[in-house]
């Protein structure tokens, strides 16, 4: 296969270039590799469809699918890395070149990486699953820091060329709004599977206009009008996530939502149409569909309406749509479920809004029937009404429940109902769902609540992004753990000293990597030796970055008044992007750059500590991050992040976890230990008692040292730009925590209760350290015990338990 590879390289670049291997430019050799490497699979791919569409298959329908940089992963999964490494080096090529092709541009944060986790574990477990989503032209756009401050371009990832994704104009479907009409183009993209001929397919939506060009138009000199249609339509795929502060950009971002789904289920129609014609009866028999959290929900309604025009009953054609959907919930908090307005639908999707109306009368009647639409029961006396006043209606179980509810169109509802099943994605987080997000809903059917906890693919989080680690697994173990990552465990009666001590020289090679990168990449020195204290994930309150920044502030004030003579020298890294319009979040970034700025510029403590914001963090960057990690920083407030899936990638390269009671560190540290992490904060139960009496401004005057590092944001030790007391400002930041907001409480994500507990684990980790043997075992005793935590494991439990493929 590698031979064939490299002859198919060197005639794509004199046919397309003229021009031999040496002389192409890494973006023209990325285009030939990449051709050469799909004409290699193309036989394979074809069969695998073939094989699919004789079988129950499931599909994925998902916002986002961050894939990452393809080059070194399919190479990786097809078993040929090395050979093509060495035969590029014989010409005097080296690999690495492929580090200035962009990352695919086609996700955000965890949700994304998910997705393309668990095609790459469908495709290499021979399970039939085919992804359904956006090919956005800027996804959702490249990150520079400026003065501190995050800056937002766009990140035009398809200008170093897209060989990996096939245009199939013989697929195109047309999609409808109720003020326009366009084009919805797939492209495929081939998810090659580790170890197996299977090749499973992501099918990619690129939105086109029916009409790109109106001659007549810019013959008349209306040159914008002659391209207006063309504008309108690719404005749909344009980014990921469109601001929607504004009434456009909210209609922009349910169109996208609307186009990616009705383009994907008018596929899988005519693809079940090919093989059992226009008789349904087969169709939730025929295929599995996977909503991955509310924005692709919009699906439901949109099945029912095509399955009527094809002369299905409502009736009928919601048994099929019920049987065929199932829905992954990602999230325990009420704002982040979305909710339409029901005259912003009506604008855009009118006839979807119709069937929408249908499902909500149908759930009364089945409400009803269940004795749901009955008052809600007093639970004090307080609450009794007044005779003499005006009596409100009267509130009942159902009016909680309804799809629409006052003018607003509840996603999440709509799922639970028009499904088979919802799963959250930790056990922590299902438990949430049953007993407080969703419990009305469980109580109704509880048969159709599952857990899946997360994983990630060992392929790409392991064997791909730390060969070193990776080879001393296998020299110890064997093989196998890279298609059955359960075989880690073998490595618990191998942990000794010995070991321990190559374990620990693999780590400060890959911090040395790391440290070069940044220097490179950030323009920050770090030494190797120093503690690598990492947090990267999605910018969000809920998230704690605050937590982590203020907690630094907090060593930094001890150390320069000598209370730490013994602290072991410490890098605080950072990576995050904050959405666009997100000001808080993006006050947080600045913050974070302005403490980098004291730390690392003060000879007091610049030895012991230093600070780093990354910019720009995607799945490229963390590849380097990963193994790279010490201590693995996973503060979010106990019951508010679902699961997790970057906490596994460090657990899996030998980090350990300093975090909250949450999500899935709750299975990490019952499958490692809690005494090989850190954990520390009020646990659920807690929050929950806390909420209604909770008073962070008396924790602020009773703590010299809290008050302290709080007032550095108003102290003038810092710059916000000159926002004085605006969103966005350190001022309102501040006042966030100790008075609230028209929108929350004090501190409603309880940094003040968790900080003096949070840096005293920080410390307490950072003193055990200095025993590399005793802080080395703890590291391997979490690679071993992460098997659990492979997306292989999660993806064979929704093809047995939820899709029922096996």
């Amino acid at each position: 296969m590698k031979n064939n590879i490299i002859d198919n390289l060197i005639l794509t670049a004199k046919n397309e270039y003229c021009k031999e291997l040496e002389e192409l430019s890494p973006a023209e050799l990325h285009e030939c590799l990449g051709r050469a490497m799909m004409g290699e699979i193309t036989e394979k791919w074809a069969k695998a469809k073939k094989n699919h569409a004789n079988s129950r298959r499931a599909y994925y329908f998902s916002a986002e699918f961050l894939m990452g940089r393809m080059m070194y992963n399919n190479l990786y999964a097809m078993g040929v890395l090395d050979q093509v490494k060495k035969l590029l080096a014989d010409k005097g090529i080296d690999i690495n070149v492929f580090e200035e092709i962009d990352d695919a541009a086609l996700g955000n944060g965890g949700l994304g990486r998910l997705a393309a986790c668990f095609l790459d574990s469908a495709a290499t477990q021979d399970v039939p699953l085919d992804g359904y989503g956006i090919r956005y032209k800027y996804g959702l756009f490249k990150q520079s820091i400026e003065d501190g401050f995050q800056v937002e371009r766009a990140d035009d990832w398809q200008s170093f060329g897209d060989p990996w994704c096939i245009r199939r104009n013989e697929d195109t479907v047309i999609v409808k709004f109720a003020d326009q009409v366009v084009k919805a183009v797939p492209y495929d993209m081939a998810v090659i599977g580790y170890g197996t001929d299977n090749i499973n397919t992501l099918r990619l939506w690129e939105a086109e206009a029916l009409n790109d060009f109106d001659f007549l138009q810019f013959n008349d000199s209306h040159y914008d009008a002659a391209v207006q249609d063309k504008n309108d339509a690719e404005n749909i795929t344009k980014v990921l996530y469109p601001n929607d502060n504004q009434y456009e950009g909210k209609v922009l971002r349910l169109k996208q939502q609307y186009f990616f789904c009705s383009a994907s289920l008018q596929d899988i129609i005519k693809r079940y149409k090919a093989k059992y014609g226009n008789d349904y009866s087969n169709f939730a028999n025929h295929c599995a569909i996977q909503l991955n959290d509310t924005h692709p929900v919009i699906s439901i309604p949109e099945l029912i309406r095509l399955l009527e025009l094809d002369g299905l009953s409502f009736d009928a054609a919601f048994d099929i749509a019920q049987k065929t959907f199932a829905y992954t919930n990602h999230t325990v908090m009420s704002e982040a479920l979305e909710k339409w307005d029901i005259n912003l639908l009506t604008d855009v999707i009118p006839d979807v809004v119709e069937i929408i109306k249908n499902i909500d009368a149908r759930l009364v009647a089945d409400l009803t029937a269940k004795g749901l639409n009955v008052p809600v029961e007093c639970e004090c006396a307080c609450a009794k009404a007044d005779a003499k006043k005006e009596k409100e209606p009267v509130k009942t179980k159902l009016d909680g429940m309804r799809i629409i509810d006052g003018n607003l169109v509840h996603m999440a509802r709509l799922a639970v109902y028009a499904s088979s099943y919802t799963n959250g994605v930790a056990w922590i987080h299902t438990e949430i769902l049953k007993d407080d997000v969703l419990k009305d809903w469980y109580a109704i059917y509880p048969e159709r609540f599952q857990n899946k906890t997360n994983g990630v693919t060992q392929r790409r989080w392991l064997g791909l992004c730390n060969p070193q680690l990776s080879e001393l697994i296998s020299d110890k173990i064997g093989t196998k753990w890279v298609r059955n990552l359960d075989e880690l465990s073998k490595l618990n009666d191998k942990i000794d000293e010995d070991l321990v001590k190559q374990f620990n020289a693999i780590k400060l090679e890959k911090k040395q990597e790391l440290a070069d990168y940044i220097a490179k990449h950030d323009g920050v020195q770090l030494d190797p030796n120093f503690i690598f204290d990492i947090q990267v994930k999605r910018l969000h309150e809920y998230k704690r970055q605050l937590l982590n920044a203020f907690s630094i502030m907090a060593i930094y004030f001890r150390l320069k008044e000598g209370k730490l003579p013994n602290f072991t020298p410490t890098a605080f890294i950072f990576g995050a992007k904050a959405a666009p319009g997100y000001a808080r979040a993006k006050a947080i970034i600045k913050y974070i750059n302005e403490i980098a700025k004291l730390v690392n510029n003060d000879p007091d403590v610049n030895d012991k500590l230093r600070v780093v914001f990354v910019a720009n963090y995607n799945v490229s960057y963390a590849e380097k991050i990963m193994p790279a990690a010490d201590i693995s920083e996973q503060i979010s407030t106990a019951g508010t992040e679902a699961s997790g899936t970057g906490n596994m990638k460090f657990m899996i390269n030998g980090a350990v976890t300093l975090g909250t009671f949450d999500g899935a560190n709750v299975e990490i540290v019952q499958q490692a230990g809690e005494e090989n992490n850190y954990i520390f904060g009020a646990r659920v139960e807690e929050i929950n008692e806390l909420k209604n009496n909770y008073d962070p401004k008396a924790i602020y005057e009773a703590n010299p040292e809290i008050k302290k590092v709080i007032d550095t944001l108003i102290d003038g030790r810092f710059t916000d730009g000159g926002n004085k007391t605006g969103e966005g400002s350190f001022a309102e930041l501040r006042q966030s925590i100790l008075e609230g907001a028209s929108w929350h409480q004090p501190d409603h994500y309880f940094i003040l209760r968790d900080l003096p507990d949070y840096i005293d684990a920080k410390l307490k980790a950072n003193a055990d350290y200095k025993d590399r043997i005793a802080f080395g075992t703890k590291c391997l005793k979490n690679t071993a015990n992460s098997g659990t935590f492979s997306s292989d494991r999660t993806i064979l439990q929704y093809a047995k338990e939820l899709w029922k493929l096996m």
